[in-house]
This record gives structure tokens, sequence and C-alpha cells, in this order.
């Protein structure tokens, strides 16, 4: 029965290559599975399960109901909150807030709906908690390494290129105000909400599921993941996280979610090579480079996807040793899988002890 769950597992498995869509949102390589302990078969009795594109990524969801006459209109209105998401956030339409923000000036307020101030106020908290580890303004830095929305192709910039891209980076020069909800730049910086808003995507269907007095749904966006509730018979949700190994499939540890949200972020999905060395798609905003430590993947538990989503970014770019001491400062549960020689290690903060299977 195990062998049969593992293939299950492995054909139903929910990853994104984040940086491969020209339209969507993008963020650090997010990979995690669905587990079914029911082996293959979708349909258990009173599941519904979604699915379709979004973000240039994809979205499923499964939830419990003793109806599936309304699962279609389900369907659309959490396809119209994900477009709704989408067109004010994403880096690759041109006419979202955040690009039509990127282009606009200095030192004036341009207002903006209330979601977006609400995902860039949380964004600018995350910054100041994790000292700059994670910054949303990181998005010239990000296109200059060639892992944008404007195409190029990746390949080493000039230490000189590179220095005059970090002037354009900085949470600080940033300004968020909610009533009535607009931003600021005190400096040309731009934008890239890519490592929060697929987070706050997830939250806004799973508030949609909630209000259909759904109780027992597990949502997943391009890999963020928040489950509620419990399957029949008090089974809880089901992921695991993959051993972070570039061209592989399988799994590292999986985990039992009840009322929960979890992100994960690594750097064995989307980098290049050149010379023999590998760069990866995570830039650090402080030095400009990409993360260059042994820290493979981290994955976050927290009340909401969104802040699961900034904080998995945040401490990828620390690397192991800085995120487990802020895991543990901040009682985060926090499970991080490090590069030892040929293999992995695992450690995982205090408050991640009760999560381990």
């Amino acid at each position: 029965m195990l062998s049969q769950r593992i293939f299950c597992l492995m054909t139903l498995v929910v990853s994104t290559e984040r940086w491969l869509s020209l339209k969507g949102l993008v963020k650090p390589a997010i990979i995690l599975f669905w587990l079914l302990l029911s082996g293959c078969s979708a349909e258990e009795p009173g599941q519904i399960s979604l699915s379709g594109p979004t973000m240039g990524t994809q979205f499923h969801v499964k939830y419990y109901s003793v109806s599936a006459n309304a699962a279609e209109e389900v369907k659309r209105d959490i396809e119209r909150r994900l477009a709704q998401v989408n067109q004010l956030m994403s880096t690759y339409l041109p006419d979202s807030e955040v690009s039509r923000f990127n282009r606009f000036g200095t030192d004036q307020w341009f207002p903006v709906s209330k979601a977006t101030a609400d995902v860039v106020s949380l964004a600018l908290t995350i910054s100041e908690q994790t000292g700059g580890a994670f910054d949303v303004t990181v998005a010239s830095l990000v296109d200059l390494w060639g892992f944008g929305p404007t195409y190029r192709k990746p390949e080493l910039p000039s230490p000189q290129d590179i220095e005059q891209e970090l002037e354009r980076v900085g949470y600080q020069s940033l300004e968020v105000r909610l009533s009535p909800p607009a931003l600021k730049k005190q400096t040309p910086l731009t934008l890239d909400l890519s490592a929060i808003a697929k987070g706050y995507a997830v939250d806004q269907v799973a508030k949609y599921l909630d209000e259909q007095g759904i109780e027992s749904y597990m949502v997943e966006v391009g890999g963020e993941i928040r489950a509620r509730g419990t399957k029949p018979g008090s089974e809880p949700w089901r992921i695991a996280i993959e051993l972070p190994v570039p061209g592989q499939r399988s799994v590292q540890r999986v985990l039992d979610l009840t009322d929960i949200a979890v992100a994960t972020s690594g750097d064995y999905r989307n980098y290049f090579e050149q010379e023999g060395k590998r760069y990866s798609h995570t830039i650090d905003p402080v030095t400009g480079y990409p993360i260059t430590h042994q820290l493979a993947s981290v994955t976050v538990l927290a009340d909401t996807s969104a802040t699961a989503d900034a904080l998995a970014t945040a401490l990828n770019v620390m690397g192991d040793e800085r995120a487990l001491a802020f895991a543990n400062k901040h009682n985060l549960p926090v499970l991080l899988i490090v590069k030892d020689g040929a293999g992995f290690v695992e450690h995982a903060s205090s408050a991640f002890s009760s999560w381990l299977n």
C-alpha cells in the first residue's frame, strides 16, 4: 500500500518552475506535493477537486461538500479572485497596479487597491523583521541577473552594474498608506511582489471558502498551500516536502496539516550555470548577488500563506545558521534542509518539533 501511495503522490505532483511564465507572478521555486492516502482515486466521497491555470502556474483546490452542484460556480468565483490578484500585483502585466506604480515618479502618492496596500504593508513589516533579507524592491536586480519579466539571456552582470542597481533597491525608500490606500517611493525603485502575492492569493481563496461555509479544504497556488479542518474520519490533510535535488522527484518528509499555511523556498530548480558555477535565482537584496550558502530549502508554517511565503524567501536568503537562529528567536515553525557533502541534513526549529511525524 505504501508503494502505491508514493506512486500516486508522484503522479499528482504539484510543482512550479517559478520563472518560466511570461505573464504570471513569479517567485523562488517552491515544490510541494499533494499526498492522497486513499490511493490514486481523487473521488473520495464528498470531495470536490478544482484546478486551472492562474498567475503563470496552476491552482488546485480540494474541499468536502454534501453537494457537488455548486462546484462550477465555486470554481468561477475562485478564478475571478485569482485573476483580480494577478491584475493587481503581476510584473508581467503592463497594466497591473504594480507595473503602473513601477513606472510612476518619486515623492508622490500613487493610489492603489486595499489589497495591494495590505500586501506591501505586510512585506515592509517582514522586511523590518528580517533585516532586509526580504525586500520587494529587489526587482531591478532580479532583472539584471536574467530572472525577471524582461527576457534576457542569463549571464554574469558586471560588478559596476550590480552596484548601480543596488542604488535602486531598499525597502526603506518605500512607503505605504492604508487609508486611503496608496504607495510612494523616495527613489526610482521597482516592486516585485512575487515572493508574497501567490501566498496572498491562497489566503483570498481560503477566505472565500470560509464565506461559503466550507470547513474542510486545501488550497494550493504554485506551491503555496493552506489547509483547514480535516478530511472525513478526522484525517489531516497531508503534503510532502521534496528532496531538494535538481532533476529528481522524491520525498524528503511528509507533514500533516490542519488549520495552517505552509510555504517552501529553495534554490535547486531555477538557476543558470557558467564556467561550472551555479547561479541561483534567489538574489540577496543586501549584496546584489545570488545566494551561495548550503541551505537547499526552507519550509515555513504560519497562520497565513502570505506570511509563510515571504518568510520562506527571507530565511532562504539568510542561510541555515542565521535562519535557524531567527526562527527560534521568533518561535517560528521552520524546517531547513541543508547540503552536507553528497547528501542533506535537516535542522528544525524548536516550534517545528510538534509537526514532525
